[in-house]
């Protein structure tokens, strides 16, 4: 298996789903944190980061007046890093997965969560993420890297892709539940 398996593909396909079902069957611990959706009377409002230590946070929202912004969203890179970047620091001290979702342009507004990602890249252990699907100079090279897998989720692959992504964990050494 390659360092990182990094999904991409459009906003609503499924790559956190993914991965939060994936996780769900690694047996050690997991280091980093998965985003999720903030809605309101069915209207995304923005995005929250959880890790998997429990901690919470607003990543982005509406209501965040930025800067940085990102299209509707004002990005609270404070929590960003307090939050998103510090996971991904704690988690290179020997978890058995780093879990970055996602490596997106909300998270690249932080210069201390892009030198988190490339240090986890470096570190050795494997990671599953997501990564934007348009081109970007932070993350084009990242795509490019030959310790890094690139897959791309769609509505009609999401579910058929669980069983070859824990293939690649277990030949990567890690010990899943059934």
């Amino acid at each position: 298996m390659s360092a990182a398996l990094l999904l991409t593909g459009d906003p609503g396909c499924g790559k956190t789903t993914l991965i939060r079902r994936v996780v769900a069957r690694v047996a050690g611990p997991t280091g980093g944190f998965y985003t999720e959706e903030i809605r309101a009377s069915g209207v995304r409002q923005g995005f929250a980061m959880i890790t998997f230590e429990g901690a919470r946070g607003i990543l982005a929202h509406r209501s965040i007046p930025g800067p940085p912004r990102v299209g509707a969203y004002g990005v609270d890179r404070a929590a960003l890093d307090a939050i998103g970047t510090a996971s991904i620091r704690r988690a290179l001290d020997g978890v058995s997965l780093i879990v970055i979702d996602e490596i997106g342009p909300m998270e690249m507004t932080s210069p201390a969560f892009c030198q988190a990602v490339l240090d986890a890249l470096d570190g050795g252990a494997p990671i599953l993420g997501t990564i934007v699907k348009r081109s970007r100079p932070f993350s084009d090279p990242i795509k490019a890297r030959p310790d890094v897998e690139v897959i791309t989720v769609t509505r009609a692959n999401r579910d058929l892709l669980l069983a070859p992504i824990l293939d690649r964990l277990r030949a990567a050494g890690l010990t899943l539940t059934e």
